[in-house]
């Protein structure tokens, strides 16, 4: 009997540990002094871990809530020292899990923005992710804000801000 309870104590600590060690890498974590309000806060995942220099996927999510409008066009800005790479072909975007039919992925250098046009808008309060595969993370680590921003479908041709990802690269 003292044996069952001392495996039973063992398992019940490993499986407990399971979910920390899982929800540890779900991303954002904490942040502080930031200067982006807390509500304005995307969340996302790295899925191989944000290391510098390496390959990686991003998991740019937008909850229901933050995206008031339809999205006819999505726009992911970043910062001009974010030295890493995109494959526009690798890029997704998902509701609900299922991918969504893209009409044109551009990579505008210049502007230092991904610009995503899906084939139908996106409705209003859907729960979107997109999806960044084949990135080539920067260099050096850093942290790197990431804006997003819709145009909704027969809207004045104007960025609206819908919130930031604060993504760290170690």
């Amino acid at each position: 009997m003292h044996r069952l309870l001392s495996a039973l104590a063992v398992t019940s600590c490993l499986v407990a540990g399971f979910p920390a060690i899982i929800s540890a890498q779900s991303l954002p974590g904490f942040t502080i002094f930031s200067g982006v309000k807390r509500e304005n806060q995307l969340p996302f995942r790295l899925d191989f871990g944000g290391q510098a220099s390496q390959w990686d996927r991003y998991r740019l999510r937008i909850p229901p809530k933050q995206l008031k409008l339809a999205a006819a066009q999505i726009s992911v800005s970043y910062p001009d020292y974010y030295k890493g790479t995109f494959d526009t072909d690798k890029i997704e975007v998902r509701i609900k899990g299922k991918k969504v039919p893209l009409q044109e992925v551009v990579w505008n250098k210049e502007n230092r923005a991904v610009e995503i046009y899906p084939q139908e808008p996106i409705p209003a309060g859907s729960r979107v992710e997109i999806v960044f595969s084949n990135v080539k993370n920067p260099g050096f680590g850093g942290t790197y804000y990431f804006n997003c921003q819709i145009q909704s479908p027969g809207d004045v041709p104007l960025l609206r801000y819908v919130g930031t990802w604060i993504l760290s690269i170690s």
